[in-house]
This record gives C-alpha cells, structure tokens and sequence, in this order.
C-alpha cells in the first residue's frame, strides 16, 4: 500500500491499459480517478475497482477545464488517453490527424499545465505518460500517432526538466504491440503481427505495460525523472 494517502488520475481509465494501471494505484492504497468518453464503460470500471470515473474528452478543452475542476487534488497524473489511427500518410484524413493530437499532445499538455501548480504546492508529484514504441521506431502506417507520441516523449523530456527542482518527477512508459479492444479495433491483426517481431515474439498483456506505469508512479521510481521505460518485448532493441 505504497500510494496510501495520494490521489491519482489516470486518463482514458476505463479499458485497456489504463484501466489495469487504475486497478494497481487502488491496489497500492491511492484514491483513484478514472475518465474516458463512455459513460457506460466508465461507471463499470469505477463499481469493479471502487474509484470515481468522471466523463471527460481530453481531445476537447472545455472537457478538460471541466476535468480540472472536477477532480480536485491530484498526486500522480497518468496520461494514458489516446487516440491511435492507422492510414499510411497518403491515406490520412485532416479529421483524425487533429484528433489524434489534440487528445495525445494538446489535451495532455493542458491538464499537466493546470494540474502541476497543486502538485508543486504540494511539496512533489509523478506523472507518467503512456507513448509507444512507434514513437521511436518506424512502423507503416502509424505516421500519426507515431509523431503525437514522439511529441509527448519530448515533452516528457522538457516537463522533467522545468518541474524536477519542485518535486515533481516526469517520465514515460513506451509500450510494444498490447492485446487491447482498442487496439485491435483500429489495427485488427497487424498487432499480432508486430508482436511476433519482436525478440520476445508476442504482444502484450495490458497488466504487463500497467506494472512498468506504476514502477514509475510510486516511490520505488524517487531517482527517476524525464526518461522513457520501453516496456516492449525487446522493441527498442531489434
């Protein structure tokens, strides 16, 4: 019960990854918020794990303002929310490019902007951004989401720098291919595909990627700021 008296927030919480790094923060004793855009999805999430789910669209500021006010004090921000199309660049529409990086980039800026002045106030904080292996390895047809998470790495990389002297730690977790609804709904069999590349030659559960989350959530991580844990079955290295 190593996060006994934090609170945390995890974005796009309600499946997938994020809802597995939800379930490890209540485990370890944090108070735990959820959001996503389903509202059905979202109040399962919060009566199995006992959290509070709160319905937000990170793509929209408004949504965001409203997330801010809502939440109240948050300890550990993970901004897992994303949106992950597949098109080779020839084929991507105007549309999901700029929900793509107004949820992966602009959403996740604004809520750490809003969000560090009460973690620094607060004496320290952790936030964990959740970006790809795509992020640093070329894969056809993830031009988009490739470039939105790359930019949250960097961002990663300027965020530790600009609040490390006030407590407050940033890093990111890059996983390979993972075994998730949503994934599969964009990608169908092209995850399973990339998985068996891979020098561990599957994909991911999404439990694996949330543990390497919480490492970098908790206390275990207190030496730890602006880096990226690839959490890839060996993806950064083949």
């Amino acid at each position: 019960m190593e996060l006994t008296g934090q609170s945390a927030l995890v974005t796009g919480g309600t499946a997938g990854i994020g809802l597995e790094v939800a379930r490890l923060l209540a485990r370890e004793g944090a108070a735990v918020t959820v959001t996503g855009r389903n509202a059905v999805r979202g109040e399962q999430a919060a009566a199995t794990l006992g959290v509070r789910f709160i319905e937000a669209d990170v793509a929209d500021l408004a949504s965001v303002e409203s997330l801010v006010r809502r939440c109240g004090d948050v300890d550990i921000l993970i901004n897992n929310a994303a949106s992950f199309p597949g098109a080779l660049t020839v084929d991507q529409d105007v549309a999901s490019f700029e929900t793509t990086f107004d949820t992966n980039v602009r959403g996740a800026y604004f809520l750490v902007a809003a969000l560090v002045p009460g973690m620094i106030a607060r004496g320290g904080g952790s936030i964990v951004n959740v970006t790809s292996m795509v992020a640093f390895k070329g894969v056809p047809g993830a031009s988009t989401y490739s470039a939105s998470k790359a930019a949250q790495e960097s961002l990663t990389r300027t965020w530790a720098a600009e609040f490390g002297p006030m407590g407050v730690r940033v890093n990111s977790v890059a996983p390979g291919p993972t075994a998730t609804e949503g994934v599969y709904a964009e990608w169908g069999d092209t995850n399973d595909e990339l998985g068996r590349t891979l020098p561990l030659g599957r994909t991911a559960r999404p439990a694996e990627i949330a543990e390497a989350v919480l490492f970098l959530a908790s206390p275990r991580a207190s030496f730890i700021t602006g880096s990226t844990l690839h959490a890839d079955g060996g993806g950064a290295a083949a």
